[in-house]
């Protein structure tokens, strides 16, 4: 899977990696790609640095605390060494730095799977974005590290809105999904309550971060 958030650079490995016949998903934020992670079988991360949300650097850790241990190879613009060494530390297995050949990345992810052994599987039940970390199988919401109280509906909701980061979502269609109520309803309810998980979850709720307003349609997440 390739985690990278500048589109041309992107587009380029996915089309390099499957003129070689691997099979590619790729995104653009560390939360997509733990999404990916929980669904699928995945063999190798080719992991941005700098992604918007979490970092490649901090997503990398996580990774690794959770016991993933899939090969990691880096990627970044930044040249100093320090840098390089922190990725190493955290847990990447090789590092690269941008501008590169991209006959040197097909030689390194031969090389990581060459010597990668059995893949383990993500748990499907912990995320995290921002200062936010969910455990669903506590289930257990921290910010900042200090226990957030919140309810079964507000863990429904949660959990819906991570399965579907960077999508507006309409109060009709959450409603449905997470309420269950039929659509025809009064959707102020949904009002109600993101009012309320703002206040739980957003560093500044009147200007929220993670969970906004898509105006006139509904609500979207954005790790």
């Amino acid at each position: 899977m390739v985690v990278e958030d500048e589109e041309a650079l992107r587009v380029s490995l996915v089309d390099r990696l499957e003129a070689e016949q691997y099979q590619v998903f790729a995104v653009s934020t560390a939360l997509e790609a733990r999404t990916i992670l929980k669904a699928q079988e995945i063999h190798l991360l080719i992991l941005d640095v700098m992604l918007p949300g979490q970092s490649g650097l901090d997503f990398c850790r996580d990774l690794r605390q959770e016991g993933l241990n899939l090969p990691i190879l880096m990627l970044t613009a930044k040249r100093q060494l320090l840098d390089k060494v922190l990725g190493l530390k955290l847990g990447a297995d090789d590092y690269l730095t941008k501008p590169f050949e991209m006959l040197e990345v097909l030689a390194r992810v031969e090389a990581l799977l060459r010597r990668a052994g059995p893949v383990s599987r993500l748990n499907q039940d912990v995320f995290r974005f921002g200062d936010i970390h969910i455990d669903f199988s506590k289930p257990e919401v921290l910010k900042k590290g200090e226990v957030v109280a919140v309810t079964a509906l507000d863990l429904k909701l949660l959990r819906y809105f991570i399965e579907h980061p960077n999508e507006t979502l309409s109060r009709d269609r959450l409603l449905d999904e997470v309420w269950g109520y039929d659509a025809t309803l009064v959707t102020r309810t949904i009002d109600v309550h993101m009012a309320g998980l703002r206040q739980k979850l957003e560093e500044q709720p009147a200007y929220p971060r993670h969970f906004v307003t898509v105006h006139r349609m509904g609500y979207k997440f954005q790790p």
